[in-house]
């Protein structure tokens, strides 16, 4: 038996009615940012984020202890972060897309690094 899945006409979709829809447009152009593109713009947008932020290969990951707000949640999918439930963490391609995924823990492969500890000279 198939689902009924035909929206009512006239109510709102689900992140509509939670007062969180998100701006797609924007979301497709921060995916294809590269690493030090989307870290100057966390670094200038949104410095809780780039706080945070931990560079795996060209990747950029965001984790946090508990569960986010929703307004949380909507800003880190708008700069182009998806959740990734295996790992716990959000992340970004930062323009690379990889067609598979693997158990292992990128961070053995390719390393990682907290640009927020990092001091400048």
């Amino acid at each position: 038996m198939k689902a009924n899945t035909k929206q009512h006409e006239g109510l709102p979709s689900r992140p509509e009615q939670l007062g969180t829809a998100i701006d797609f447009k924007k979301r497709r152009m921060n995916r294809s940012l590269t690493t030090d593109a989307l870290l100057a713009l966390l670094r200038r947008d949104a410095p809780k984020f780039y706080e945070l932020a931990e560079v795996v290969g060209k990747w950029v990951w965001i984790q946090f202890e508990r569960k986010q707000p929703v307004k949380v949640t909507r800003s880190l999918a708008e700069l182009g972060f998806h959740w990734n439930s295996s790992r716990q963490t959000w992340q970004h391609p930062c323009g690379v897309f990889s067609d598979g995924s693997t158990s292992k823990d990128p961070r053995f492969k390719y390393g990682s690094y907290f640009p927020g500890d990092l001091k400048s000279a």
